[in-house]
């Protein structure tokens, strides 16, 4: 018997048999151990080790026949071409006949997760794949090669392995699973019915059904068709057949009557340099691409392509449905087992046992991270939502190291009858310690900052906290011994030491967290179920049967203006008891003339009572529709009630795709709420992602690129398995964007390595490092990965390959790549990307959102101020994309382009009107310059009202065509940048004099021009105003995504306060007024801070 060791990663128990030159034939057991973490220096994988020329990798290949064979196999091979140069080889060695066939076989490894991994997709690189060590088991392929393939792709794209949601053993993960499988495969199923034109318009196109002022007026439409261009002038109410059969006709008319052949049915319209399709016979005008071409003045450029290409498209797509869903079928799932029927449903509706006050054993906590002086007491609080359900129960303090038993009832005021179904039970484990002074130690160092003193002499301080649903997802009350696994990072709010809006799962991190041990006990000799709806509706009608009409309530005249007073203020706004009560008595009222207060009504209901609960429930089936905007707010985390989400989300079905996607991002955040993985909202995301592939891709990535964070990691992992499933065909689209990520990672890392080690010498660190980046980016493996996919940014965008020699890397400490690729469909045209690895961009992505609706709105109310929210995308943890846009250089730039003298440049008030001037002539000029008003006005408006602070000249940019806008969001809400306790920005917002000669056309007393500017700003505030609750909203639904800048409703405030909510328009607008005199008066700070940065800038070039 021989013990050996091939890596830390593998321990193998080796009996060796025979030993033919470079073989053994061994049996062996494989026993994954978490590998050490690796530095960039021993990656094998690293990109920095194909530029030293080691194209070959040595790999251990493990037979299943017991022979062991060592091999260089080039890196960049895909598995498949690996496992073919394998079988050469074997065929020299002993029992090689016994193997069988060389596809009943597939490689195993173990990955950089330390996690096994099944290589049944044989078209990845062996560098993609990555293994931890260069060693692959080949083993016996099972049946189903159609669906393990499937298997096995899906994992690989969402980052978690399916293998590891079997291993929960957790029977709602499975039931979920279960029937999303079903519901996925029955989806497949219809699209295989569908005609090819009903595909493209569920899947390919774009139409807005809001009004545009833009009837009466002509355009001009390219439409090209093979090499050939037409210009065309139209109405925006003619159709796309209609348009077609024009350019059609116009074609003829120069090529001819032997083309005469040629029809408009053979051709489907695209827009040029997008695969957005104009499918059915709307009004040009409807289309949301040509909407977006006349409100911005430029003309419409759409190209014929011929039916057979779309089919061909087409029928693609059904072959990859075809492959999986038809073998399927034959194997259907397992049925759900039925659901358990105790010979009693006892609930809410009922009374006798269930009665008794609702109460838990605390048993112990284990790995307590305590001072040892200190004691150790547990916290317990019944919560629905933010609304604390009767009073906390508090443990006695224990005293010990790292284990505390207390073996303690804890019982709580609210009896079991009257548990609302989303009824949480938090917990809160904290340290009791004397005051003392300050503490020099560094230990527990966030004692200081969540310490809230509780008793005289006494300090309390949070060490965990751990929350979990009363009843599990079919609604049956917990019982029996529960060990709750807890987290120890706090919010900035803590309600009552526990923290309800926490996550309910438990950490999985087991080995080091605090462990919670407690005991739910029985109450009955039958499972306790919530009663089902219809006992709810019964009990509703029960009450009303049994209570006087007249006190159903419908108030005076006096009581009306109260009440119009409460459901005029904003969501932040606090209820006192006596105004809850108001709403309560007054809830016909409220139905009648204010049915978008039902978030407040919803408020005001006493939820530790299941009559009232009942009769709400009952008056929620006669409330009217409210709009898609005002459902969101029922979607926060103050309204848990599974029946109200439900009735938010029937709310929401009222959204176009073009709405749904504005708010998709707000959306996927308060997934995080939902308590169950089978839920109203993921069910209704699915199917609208599954219906549209513009929304397919963006959820895809907004849950994709979160799936780091252990709290959602499950949840998210569920939810994009399922759309997976439900969209087959998109699974290779998003594998080629998830490679390419992949490879500008690694290439961003070999530039980060190159860095550091040529950092004494920064013109041979930048010609080193720029050559290797080219090197890189030309290798075969690289170049293939990267060219002819969906861009992640806008997934109607292909883009066909890297132009390498444009491609640089930028100067800023995380080293972002600056990537030119080609347009697929618009020879050359070129698009810029920049690729960023080390910076979380989720709050630039809301910002970058907030700018689009507050663009929206203003459109919606004829104002155009000509915003530019590019494009940003976070991919994953700490990592994303942003759109480059063309024609456009930095205030900065401009500044020192025009001066000799760093120093002088941010003075210089002509600068950028001379710039302008450069780049257009004529009336070209006169363009620019509303342009460059408009946006200023725009991003004047939108930066003071979200606090957007670090503008200095390099976060501000300006295109050729005039247009102003702002880019780094990385500092909103008010929260400026001070240094020394100084504030560097004393400015409500960046309005230099430089930006006034622009706007006054260079003439110092053109007051007409500046009066515009001024009105522009007015009216854009005024309008943002009247959608103040809709940012609050969408503000408060993302208080949970782990924003640095969006932790708590305080931050909120900040938009409160910017907006004037609860004054007059009157008011609001003298308020505004003063901060624009302000700004205007104060700008030579924001001079003085330019000249600071501009002189940085100047030494470090």
């Amino acid at each position: 018997m021989w013990l050996w060791f091939f890596s830390s990663s593998w321990l193998l128990s080796l009996t060796l048999l025979f030993p033919p030159p470079r073989s053994l034939w061994l049996s062996w057991v494989l026993v994954p151990a978490m590998p050490p973490a690796m530095t960039d220096d021993l990656d094998l994988w690293a990109a920095h080790s194909q530029l030293c020329g080691e194209d070959l990798v040595t790999v251990d290949f493990l037979l299943p026949t017991g022979i062991y064979i060592q091999m260089d196999v080039p890196r960049e091979a895909t598995i498949q071409h690996i496992k073919l140069l394998l079988w050469k080889q074997a065929q020299s060695y002993p029992l090689f006949p016994s193997l069988g066939e060389m596809e009943g076989h597939m490689f195993e490894c173990v990955n950089q997760a330390a996690v096994h991994e099944e290589l049944e997709d044989e078209t990845r690189r062996l560098c993609d794949v990555r293994p931890f060590c260069p060693m692959l088991k080949l083993v016996t392929r099972n049946c189903g090669r159609a669906e393990r393939l499937l298997d096995s792709k899906i994992g690989v794209l969402i980052g978690k392995g399916l293998h590891e949601l079997d291993a929960l053993q957790d029977q709602e993960v499975k039931d979920f699973r279960s029937k999303m499988f079903r519901i996925s495969e029955e989806k497949m199923q219809r699209v295989q019915l569908m005609t090819w034109s009903e595909w493209l318009q569920a899947l390919h196109h774009a139409i807005s059904f809001s009004s545009l002022s833009l009837f009466d007026c002509c355009v001009d439409v390219n439409v090209l068709s093979l090499q050939d261009t037409a210009s065309l002038k139209v109405w925006p109410s003619t159709s796309p057949s209609e348009l077609m059969e024009q350019a059609l006709r116009k074609w003829l008319t120069t090529h001819g009557p032997e083309e005469e052949g040629r029809q408009a049915e053979q051709y489907v319209l695209r827009v040029s340099d997008k695969l957005e399709f104009l499918c059915g016979d709307h009004p040009l005008i409807q289309y949301k691409y040509i909407k977006a071409c006349l409100q911005a003045k430029e003309c419409p450029h759409l190209t014929l392509v011929q039916v057979s290409t779309v089919q061909a498209m087409f029928e693609k797509e059904i072959s990859a449905i075809g492959a999986v869903v038809n073998r399927k079928s034959s194997n259907p799932p397992l049925p759900l087992p039925p659901k358990r029927r105790g010979p009693s449903v006892i609930g809410h509706l009922t009374e006798g046992e269930v009665s008794t006050p609702f109460k838990i054993v605390l048993i112990k906590g284990s790995k307590v991270n305590a001072e040892e002086t200190a004691k150790v007491q547990v916290r317990a609080g019944l919560f629905h939502g933010t609304e604390l359900l009767c009073k906390p129960a508090v443990s006695s303090e224990s005293s010990g190291r790292s284990e505390h038993v207390w073996n303690l009832t804890l019982e709580f005021d609210i009896t079991v009858s009257d548990l609302p179904r989303m009824a949480r039970l938090c917990f809160a484990i904290y340290a009791v310690m004397d005051k003392v002074k300050k503490q020099k130690s560094t230990k527990n160092a966030h004692i200081n900052k969540y310490q809230t003193i509780r008793k005289a002499g006494k300090v309390h301080y949070p060490v965990a906290w751990v929350n979990t649903m009363v009843f599990d997802y079919k609604g049956q009350l917990k019982t029996g011994d529960i060990i709750l696994h807890s987290w120890s990072s706090f919010p900035d709010e803590l309600e009552e030491m526990l923290n309800p809006i926490g996550t309910i799962q438990t950490n999985p991190y087991t080995e080091n967290c605090t462990a919670l041990h407690i005991h739910l006990p029985d109450y009955n000799p039958h499972p306790i179920l919530f009663p089902p709806f219809d006992k709810i509706l019964e009990k509703a009608a029960e009450i009303a049967g049994s209570s006087d009409c007249s006190t159903m309530g419908r108030g005076g005249k006096k009581f009306h203006i109260e009440l119009k007073e409460i459901m005029e203020r904003d969501p932040l706004s606090q209820l006192c008891e006596n105004e809850k009560d108001l709403i309560w008595t007054l809830r016909y009222d409220c139905m009648e003339n204010f049915p978008q207060s039902l978030p407040k009504l919803l408020l005001s209901v006493k939820w530790s009572k299941h009559e009232d609960m009942a009769q709400l429930q009952a008056l929620l089936q006669i409330w009217p529709k409210l709009s898609p905007r005002d459902a969101l707010e029922l979607l926060d985390f103050n309204y848990p009630d599974q029946y109200v989400r439900e009735y938010a989300v029937g709310c929401l079905r009222d959204m176009s795709d073009e709405e749904l996607s504005q708010y998709l991002l707000q959306l996927v955040q308060v997934l995080r709420y939902e308590p169950y993985y089978d839920c109203a909202l993921t069910r209704f995301l699915l199917n609208r992602a599954q219906c549209n592939r513009n929304i397919g891709h963006f959820l895809f990535w907004h849950l994709r690129s979160e799936m780091h964070m252990p709290a959602v990691s499950v949840q998210f992992s569920l939810i994009l398995e399922a759309y997976c499933r439900g969209s087959i065909p998109h699974i290779e689209v998003l594998k080629k964007q998830v490679e390419a990520l992949s490879k500008l990672k690694s290439v961003n890392e070999l530039i980060k390595l190159g860095t550091i080690k040529n950092a004494r010498s920064k013109t041979k660190e930048a010609m080193l490092t720029k050559e290797a980046m080219m090197t890189c980016l030309r290798q075969s493996g690289y170049t293939e990965t990267l060219s002819d996919l969906h861009s992640p940014l806008n997934p109607s965008v292909l883009l066909s390959g890297i132009n390498v020699e444009r491609c640089r890397y930028m100067d800023s400490k995380m080293k972002p790549l600056w990537i030119v690729y080609n347009n697929k469909l618009l020879g050359g045209d070129t698009l810029g990307i920049i690729f960023k690895n080390g910076d979380d961009l989720r709050q630039d992505m809301l910002t970058l959102q907030i700018l689009r609706l507050m663009d929206l709105l203003w459109k919606e109310a004829n104002l155009d101020l000509r915003i530019v929210p590019y494009g940003c995308l976070a991919t994953g943890d700490r990592s994303g994309l942003i759109e480059v846009v063309s024609s456009a250089d930095t205030i900065a730039n401009i500044q020192l382009t025009s001066s000799n003298v760093a120093a002088a440049a941010a003075f210089n008030k002509d600068a950028l009107l001379n710039w302008l001037k450069e780049k257009n002539s004529g009336d070209a000029l006169e363009k620019a310059i509303e342009e460059f008003t408009l946006s200023c006005a725009g991003y004047c408006v939108a930066t003071y009202v979200l606090g957007i602070g670090d503008r200095h000249s390099d976060n501000i940019m300006v295109r050729s065509t005039g247009q102003l806008f702002h880019i780094d969001f990385g500092h909103i809400l008010g929260n400026f940048k001070s240094k020394f306790g100084i504030k560097r920005e004393r400015v409500p917002f960046i309005l230099t004099h430089d930006f006034i000669h622009v706007i006054q056309q260079g003439k110092t007393g053109n007051t007409e021009k500046f009066g515009s500017f001024r009105n522009y700003c007015e009216q854009a505030y005024l309008i943002l105003r009247r959608n103040g609750n809709l940012f609050i909203t969408l503000f408060a639904l993302m208080l949970t995504a782990g924003l640095p800048e969006l932790t708590s409703v305080k931050d909120i405030q900040y938009l409160k306060d910017s907006l004037a909510l609860g004054k007059t328009d009157d008011e609001a607008l003298k308020q505004f007024r003063q901060k624009f005199d302000e700004a205007l008066r104060e700008s030579w700070t924001t001079k003085v801070n330019w000249m600071a940065h501009n002189v940085v800038k100047d030494n470090r070039s």
